[in-house]
């Protein structure tokens, strides 16, 4: 049994868009002597999701992700090919596009509920559920032009999640609301995958994908370029792909006299990876070639978050590890552990410099992202390791 299944699925779209602003730009368009060209969003398709998995979708701004999702919730038609999609659908997408901005919240919960084809009577004896879901109780009969984003994304998540789909359809919700509702919007999923039911997932969250998916597809240009376990694409994503379509601002130059010929992540297995624990090791390896002896060379990194953070620094010449000469080919080995940062995007600078700092042989400035999963509850960007005691009064 296949719960979602596309065969040679593709979507062309007009460059230009769809349409003129104004007649001059209408007659422009008529008379123009070069036809507009197409533009494919996803062409060519191929897959089929079992009922009860989980799978996630990523790649670049632009790559044809939310066509995809668009596809198979119907909300858009396909020019080539075929989709098929087993059982009721509840898409979340974008929330809250069949609201009207005049009706109130409740009347919007009807609204929604008959776009996405649930019956009234549905909806009568789960409004309360989706009301205290979306925490919207005193605020439920103010027309939703009143409302806040998160006040409008709430209520529609709520309608979609609380309808009991077979398959559920996930566009980047998960970036926006307030921490709390995040938690509740996860849990909900995570009720959804215990039910069985078939989820598809599409985010730049990258730890909640691993965290969250079964198998991952990546896709560019509209084409599906990788699928297969959560850890393996990702790590083609981050390692190889976004440093190949230039999606990093990496900075790399120095005199190449010692020059950076490759880096390798580990983890406590040795394994190679992007993807780490909080709490368990990271091992870095910088496999370097040194044109002729160099004396007293210091090996760097630094670590900053995914928005440019500076979390950490150090190298060789603080830690009072000098190293007398090198020559060659060679390696060198740094630990960390436990690993303290909190789950997120992280990227790791490298580099091979003189005693004096007056030479930069070979600088990588955020040339190898990674990230970080933790299964804690704690929040924040670094794990302290804490030690509660009370004490009564006396």
């Amino acid at each position: 049994m296949i719960a979602i299944e596309a065969q040679n699925l593709g979507k062309r779209y007009r460059k230009a868009g769809v349409g003129a602003p104004t007649l001059r730009e209408a007659l422009k368009h008529t008379f123009r002597r070069k036809p507009m060209e197409d533009f494919w969003a996803v062409r060519g398709l191929n897959f089929a999701i079992e009922p009860g998995r989980t799978i996630g979708v990523i790649g670049p701004n632009g790559s044809g992700k939310s066509s995809l999702l668009g596809l198979l919730a119907g909300t858009i038609t396909p020019t080539e090919g075929s989709v098929r999609v087993a059982g009721r659908i509840s898409s979340l997408l974008e929330l809250g596009a069949g609201f009207h901005p005049d009706l109130s919240g409740r009347e919007n919960v009807f609204l929604n509920a008959a776009i996405l084809g649930i019956p009234q009577e549905d909806v009568r004896r789960r409004f309360d559920a989706i009301v205290d879901f979306a925490g919207l109780r005193e605020f439920i009969d103010m027309p939703v032009k009143h409302y806040s984003s998160g006040m409008y994304v709430r209520l529609a998540f709520a309608v979609a999640v609380e309808m009991n789909p077979d398959v559920l359809l996930v566009d980047e919700v998960l970036a926006v609301g307030d921490t709390a509702f995040q938690m509740k919007c996860l849990d909900r999923i995570r009720d959804f995958k215990r039910r069985g039911k078939t989820i598809l997932l599409v985010s730049h969250a990258l730890e909640t994908v691993e965290q969250f998916c079964d198998e991952v597809i990546l896709i560019h240009k509209g084409a599906l370029i990788q699928r297969g376990p959560p850890s393996e694409v990702i790590f083609n994503y981050l390692k190889s792909y976004m440093v190949r379509i230039g999606l990093l601002n990496v900075e790399e130059h120095g005199t190449r006299e010692v020059e950076i010929r490759a880096v390798r992540l580990l983890d406590a297995a040795g394994h190679e990876t992007v993807v780490f624990t909080t709490g368990q090791p990271m091992v870095i390896e910088v496999h370097y070639h040194a044109n002729h002896r160099i004396e007293k060379p210091v090996f760097g990194f630094n670590l900053k978050t995914g928005n440019g953070i500076y979390v950490f620094g150090s190298n060789t010449q603080i830690a009072k590890i000098p190293l007398e000469t090198i020559a060659g080919d060679g390696v060198m080995r740094l630990t960390i552990h436990p690993l303290t940062l909190m789950a997120g995007r992280f990227f790791l600078s490298l580099a091979i410099h003189s005693w004096d700092h007056s030479v930069q042989y070979h600088r990588q400035e955020d040339l190898h992202p990674f990230m970080v999963k933790d299964d804690s509850q704690h929040k924040g960007l670094l794990h302290l390791d804490t030690a509660w005691e009370h004490r009564p009064a006396l």
